[in-house]
């Protein structure tokens, strides 16, 4: 977490200094949504359901895992989910389908992940209308998921599911850039669900949004390489994610003992020599590791986590796809 956002979550006075531009920035979210709702801006629909997965604050807050279990819970219950995402940092001007061949820096990093894990048809482009639009027409995909997509209103939704972060929660409150919020804390009354994960976090009072708990599960460390075998060790830890805190208490959690961080702003484009000086055994995220297997060294090793959601959201969930079958 860089100082900036150790204002943002520590309530550091310094913040309010920015207090006036959030003021315009909640001024311009408002009347951008409150134009798609009128109709002053256009929004299209595709013919099949789309899940919204988002956040109403920046940096992480498990999306990824979610999307994953999301993806694995569609599929049990009988649908054929597709993926569409941004493609952050990818230099994207139309659709495109995620392959193996694809490199973190084609496509993005959380996309190339999903690809990889779901086994779901993933579309990258910064139009959703147009990702969405090309993943119908081109798969059979009859349910869409629109990762990190809460902002983007082109693309009418069927359900929007928010995460927050347990540990952190909102921070301040404030939207950006004095706090770490896109839109008002006001937004989660409209969405249809919100998912912590691990932790607690109590909506505002008269918010009757459905809240539901999600917990990140760690499994055994894998090497980049496929070849070295895990063994309990001290690790240098190095990661490139909204919350690396978040990943040095799991670490904690199953006994790894770390001897050092190298932590990297959100979504840093990792090559050979930006971590030529890091000593081994080194262990990142699943969602750094796509980015680092091309010269990943013997002894590098990623930890996968896996997204367990309560009976509860899953009986609610099973509820809303009940509706849509029916229609």
């Amino acid at each position: 977490m860089n100082w900036w956002e150790r204002g943002w979550y520590r309530q550091h006075p310094f913040t309010l200094l920015f207090w006036p531009l959030s003021l315009l920035y909640r001024l311009v979210a408002t009347l951008r949504r409150f134009g798609y709702q009128r109709g002053w801006f256009a929004s299209f629909a595709v013919e099949k359901p789309v899940v919204i997965v988002g956040n109403i604050s920046v940096g992480g807050t498990g999306k990824t895992p979610f999307t994953l279990w999301l993806c694995q819970f569609l599929t049990a219950q009988g649908f054929t989910p597709g993926i569409v995402s941004r493609g952050y940092g990818a230099r994207i001007t139309a659709p495109v389908r995620v392959t193996a061949l694809h490199q973190a820096c084609d496509v993005g990093d959380e996309p190339l992940l999903l690809a990889s894990k779901s086994q779901c048809p993933v579309v990258v482009c910064p139009d959703r209308v147009a990702a969405a639009q090309y993943l119908l027409e081109t798969t059979d995909c009859d349910i869409v998921i629109s990762d990190d997509g809460l902002q983007h209103y082109r693309l009418k939704r069927d359900l929007e599911l928010v995460l927050i972060d347990g540990q952190r929660g909102l921070g301040n409150q404030q939207l950006l850039p004095a706090g770490p919020l896109r839109e008002p804390v006001s937004r989660l009354k409209k969405v249809d669900a919100v998912i912590v994960n691990s932790g607690e976090y109590a909506l505002a009072k008269g918010t009757t949004t459905p809240q539901h708990q999600m917990q990140l599960k760690p499994v055994t460390p894998q090497a980049l390489d496929g070849q070295s075998q895990w063994q309990a060790q001290a690790v240098t830890l190095v990661a490139a994610i909204g919350n690396p805190q978040r990943f040095v208490d799991t670490v904690k959690s199953i006994g790894i003992e770390i001897k050092s961080t190298a932590f990297f702003r959100d979504h840093f484009a990792f090559d050979e020599q930006s971590l030529a000086d890091i000593e081994g055994p080194v262990l990142m995220t699943e969602k750094d590791a796509v980015k680092c297997r091309a010269f990943a060294k013997a002894h590098w090793y990623y930890l996968p986590v896996e997204a367990d959601l309560s009976d509860e959201f899953k009986f609610w969930l099973q509820h809303q796809l009940r509706r849509w079958r029916e229609k």
